[in-house]
């Protein structure tokens, strides 16, 4: 999985979302630890497949998309 789409597609993915919020919030949100959006963002950590599905769930897009397998 290419970790730097990844990222840019989670980072693109909040920052469309209205109201904005900050990766924190929105790790929580999802039902992620504090911080672990802000690491998948910064492309330090991969998100487990569990944590895949749910950020695929909370932003509406397939878990294909987010790893780079599909554009929509």
């Amino acid at each position: 999985m290419p970790m730097d789409e990844l990222a840019e597609r989670l980072q693109k993915l909040r920052e469309s979302k209205r109201p904005l919020r900050s990766r924190r919030v929105t790790s929580e949100l999802i039902g992620l630890s504090k911080n672990a959006l802000q690491r998948y963002e910064r492309g330090e950590a991969v998100p487990s497949a569990d944590a895949l599905v749910q950020i695929a769930d909370y932003y509406c897009v397939s878990t294909d998309y987010l790893l780079g397998r599909t554009n929509y």
